[in-house]
């Protein structure tokens, strides 16, 4: 297994910016990010072993506590195990929370692999199609209003903003909400998140190829009108032409 340093680049051999001071949950989240993006990245590999916590927390420029908290994180979200005698080591991805909007999030931060992507959407064409078409048979006057909202919010602020982004989160939540269904409802938060990180992702270099507001006006429609399968045949294009945009991206 191999032993990994955290502030050289395994690239070069260059010192990374060290983590900046700070207190509480906001230095351990900090850590944590970094730790979490450098696995994410591919830096660190399934198998690897992580320096010693006196180690890490020397190179980091933070306490032990902050360090260990961080590991407590990439643990519960499937990273990493740490054993005595042996050290925190990278678990293989198969273990991975990777519908953790935490773990989504570092993955965005870097490159994301395109294998990884086009599962995310996969996942999205397979769960929200379905979804929308329980919410157009499920859906109450609340759920209604709710997307509508998000619509309004969507044309006012644009999908270039964080405002814009954060109610196309809405509207995709508002939808699984209408199906009434738990297991569904919980799937909320990764299914925002994906949405999330794949439009900031198509913007990295330029805006939007095309505006998506009228694919989500589709789905509404249909949901509004009671149409299930009108509903989820709006939600496979919505799904399908977002993931054509992001391909678009990724080739750049």
């Amino acid at each position: 297994m191999t032993k990994i340093v955290i502030d050289k680049d395994v690239s070069d051999g260059v010192a990374a910016p060290r983590v900046p001071r700070g207190t509480g949950r906001r230095l351990h989240g900090a850590v944590a990010h970094k730790l979490g993006t450098a696995i994410l990245s591919g830096k660190y590999a399934p198998g690897d072993t992580l320096s010693g916590e006196v180690e890490f927390s020397k190179m980091l420029d933070v306490s032990r506590t902050a360090y260990r908290e961080a590991v407590q994180v990439l643990t519960a979200k499937g990273l990493v195990e740490s054993r005595p005698k042996i050290g925190t080591r990278v678990l293989p991805r198969s273990r991975w929370n990777l519908l953790d909007p935490d773990v989504l999030a570092w993955a965005f931060a870097g490159e994301p692999d395109i294998t990884f992507v086009r599962g995310l959407f996969e996942l999205r064409a397979i769960v929200e199609p379905a979804a929308a078409r329980l919410a157009a048979e499920r859906r109450e006057r609340s759920d209604l209003k709710a997307m509508n909202d998000a619509l309004v919010a969507m044309r006012r602020h644009t999908l270039a903003t964080e405002a814009g982004r954060a109610a196309d989160r809405e509207f995709h939540d508002a939808v699984l909400t209408a199906t009434r269904n738990d297991t569904l409802i919980v799937l909320s938060a990764s299914i925002g998140a994906a949405v999330n990180w794949t439009t900031q992702f198509k913007q990295r270099a330029r805006a939007l190829p095309r505006n998506p507001i009228p694919d989500h006006v589709r789905v509404y429609d249909a949901v509004a009108a009671g149409d299930g399968p009108a509903a989820s045949e709006a939600m496979r294009v919505l799904v399908d032409l977002a993931l054509d945009d992001t391909q678009m991206a990724m080739a750049r």
